[in-house]
């Protein structure tokens, strides 16, 4: 029974060990040639959660909660092939293996774009939109606790 529960453990750890989320992800890309990076840590995410409300076509839009609720945001960019052919395959495999929702897809001449969150009906715990077109890849991934509802009425403002 000891050794059933011990090659149940390490088995356990080595699954996870393969998972990835946004800051590894990160870590793993943010100093390769040709890469751009940007993170924004909650610490930044409490100090601009005090801004006002924000007109957005004419509705006024209160970003202060979402952004307050954010744990990390991360953004990677590149326009090296091989780089990006690496960060949009481990960013795939990112999103196969969590219990990512596709939201959005959107196609035109051969550039994809592609947004996906994770959470229940109220809250959405993290967001991932890949971008790829023939000459770059972008990544961007952000956590939290944000109210879905919150969310959605900033999405419907800005169209």
């Amino acid at each position: 029974m000891k050794r059933f529960i011990l090659i149940f453990t390490m088995l356990a750890l080595s699954v996870s060990a393969l998972a990835q989320n946004g800051k590894q992800l990160y870590s793993k890309y943010s100093d390769l040639p040709g890469m751009e990076a940007v993170y924004i840590s909650p610490a930044m995410f409490r100090i601009i959660g005090k801004i006002p409300d924000v007109e957005l076509n004419d509705k006024n839009v209160n970003f202060s909660s979402i952004i307050k609720s954010m744990t990390g945001f991360y953004i990677l960019n590149t326009e090296n092939a091989e780089v990006g052919t690496k960060l949009f395959a481990d960013v795939k495999k990112f999103i196969d293996s969590g219990k990512f929702e596709l939201l959005m897809e959107a196609k035109d001449d051969g550039q994809v774009v592609r947004m996906y969150t994770v959470g229940d009906e109220k809250t959405v715990t993290s967001f991932v939109m890949l971008a790829r077109d023939k000459d770059e890849v972008s990544f961007i991934s952000f956590d939290g606790n944000m109210d879905r509802q919150q969310m959605e009425n900033i999405l419907a403002a800005a169209d």
